[in-house]
């Protein structure tokens, strides 16, 4: 079935997807490391061998061969699915780099974990940002995204303990959070962080901007 959306140059998009049959999709910490060197890998018009390269960050020794297909603005990796934001740079360049990020990864999950098949539920799911206000709730709710790990409904009910979430926000290391808290990790490479508007000018500024999303009282 064709895809619905169509990807233009220069917009903003929020892509996602889930284990098939809602199955965790990321087991152990090397799960989380080598999805991360593919949003890394994947984000570049040549192509490359990517089981030859670095299976983490740390071990990446070559570097990117061509330019950008999309910007990365924000991401989050929860144990069953994934959040993205990205801008994308080059004609088609969403759906190469989504293409290579899920054939790459589910290569890698299937060898590791002794399976076969898909491990993705279909098509990645891809949302256009039309305007600033969803754009600026879109970074807050990929950022908030591993509260739902502690406290799985928030949401509809309320924050039950607001500073036991923020803790746990800065512990979460498999998101773009603690990049935009300006803390000096190698993560940073996946980033384009000056792809966003300019809402926030430090790291105190964002955390503000995203965590006072918590504060919200559901009816």
């Amino acid at each position: 079935m064709a895809r619905a959306i169509i990807f233009g140059h220069g917009e903003y998009y929020h892509l996602y997807n889930r284990g098939t049959e809602k199955r965790n999709i990321f087991m152990r910490k090397g799960d989380y490391d080598r999805f991360l060197a593919l949003l890394y890998l994947a984000n570049q018009s040549e192509s490359t061998e990517l089981k030859l390269q670095g299976r983490t960050l740390e071990e990446i020794s070559e570097p990117k061969k061509g330019e950008p297909l999309v910007e990365i603005a924000a991401y989050c990796l929860m144990p069953n699915h994934f959040h993205l934001l990205v801008r994308e740079l080059k004609e088609g360049g969403v759906s190469k780099f989504m293409q290579k990020l899920m054939t790459g990864y589910t290569m890698y999950f299937n060898k590791k974990h002794d399976r076969s098949g898909s491990l993705f539920q279909g098509k990645f799911k891809a949302i256009h940002v039309a305007d600033d206000r969803y754009l600026r709730y879109l970074v807050s709710y990929i950022h908030l995204n591993p509260v739902k790990l502690i406290e799985p409904k928030w949401k509809e009910t309320g924050i039950s303990n607001q500073a036991r979430a923020e803790r746990y926000l800065e512990t979460y290391t498999v998101s773009s959070y603690l990049d935009y808290l300006k803390r000096e990790r190698i993560e940073k490479m996946i980033l384009t962080k000056d792809s966003l508007p300019e809402y926030f000018s430090s790291g105190s500024d964002f955390k503000t901007f995203v965590t006072e999303w918590l504060t919200y009282a559901p009816e």
